[in-house]
């Protein structure tokens, strides 16, 4: 692991980040949150749905008795933009040691009429009072170390559309990862990165559910270009992350039909599996 200044000194805390004032919610009243989609988590021509998954989990936290997100599935209905939007949520069951709720979020077209955006069903507990007992085959995926990897700052040019995610992230991708920005995709459906926010806030559940959405496409490296706009997302939350860097490893094995998956996994400085996800997204075939 590399050592801890080769990180960006922490500024931001959580509760009191970037992240946090980007994905606040203001109740309304029972179940009902306002919220203002921020344009800095947006990428070439979408809001993040990563970012969004995140604003709807910190509802969700609120809504209901637990406030640790364990597995979060979405359903992508409309794109979201930057701006007002309104989180109406449902408590379905609550338990002892584990709370479902489902939410959705409503924006409105041009002519007034609500549309909705995006359809969660949840489930949540506490990450603190997990057994530690750990059985598993998974490993680390094989990073280099960050001074040999590569941001967005060093792109030879800039991402048609908007990037303005990436001045709120901090990432640093795997060479290995980095054909396509060459113009020379590998193929492979992989992408590996060093994940953090940009302000140096620790990573905490809400924002795994950023991380596992907030790498290049996969698609990207396979050789295809534009936007992938994402249909449906599972997240598994598996534990509280250690402060410090996060290593996200994305893979993509299958694409048929116009549509491809990716699997992925984040892991924290204490190389623990701190959480999961597979998405199925749309591939804009030439």
């Amino acid at each position: 692991m590399p050592e801890a200044a080769s990180v960006q000194a922490a500024r931001a805390t959580i509760g009191d980040s970037e992240f946090d004032r980007d994905t606040a919610v203001t109740p309304r009243g029972a179940g009902v949150y306002d919220v203002d989609l921020s344009a800095g988590w947006t990428i070439i021509n979408a809001v993040n749905g990563g970012y969004l998954l995140a604003v709807l989990g910190r509802a969700l936290a609120d809504a209901l008795p637990h406030s640790d997100p364990f597995t979060v599935s979405a359903h992508y209905l409309t794109a979201s933009q930057p701006g007002p939007a309104v989180i109406r949520t449902d408590v379905v069951r609550a338990g002892r040691t584990l709370s479902t709720g489902q939410a959705s979020l409503f924006q409105y077209d041009d002519e007034g009429r609500e549309i909705e955006r995006i359809r969660v069903l949840a489930s949540y507990g506490d990450l603190d009072s997990l057994p530690d007992d750990v059985r598993t085959t998974a490993l680390p995926p094989a990073i280099p170390p960050m001074d040999q990897c590569f941001g967005p700052q060093d792109a030879p040019a800039p991402i048609p559309g908007s990037s303005a995610i990436t001045d709120r992230l901090f990432l640093k991708l795997d060479p290995a990862t980095l054909g396509w920005a060459l113009g020379a995709p590998s193929g492979k459906g992989e992408m590996r990165a060093w994940f953090g926010l940009a302000d140096g806030r620790d990573a905490d559940p809400l924002s795994l559910l950023l991380a596992v959405d907030a790498l290049p496409p996969t698609a990207f490296e396979i050789g295809l270009s534009g936007w992938v706009p994402t249909v449906e997302l599972t997240a598994h939350v598996r534990s509280r992350p250690a402060p410090g860097p996060l290593r996200v490893s994305i893979t993509t094995r299958n694409l048929a039909g116009g549509f491809l998956e990716e699997d992925a996994e984040v892991w924290d400085s204490e190389d623990r599996l701190v959480a999961q996800s597979r998405q199925l997204a749309r591939a804009r075939l030439a």
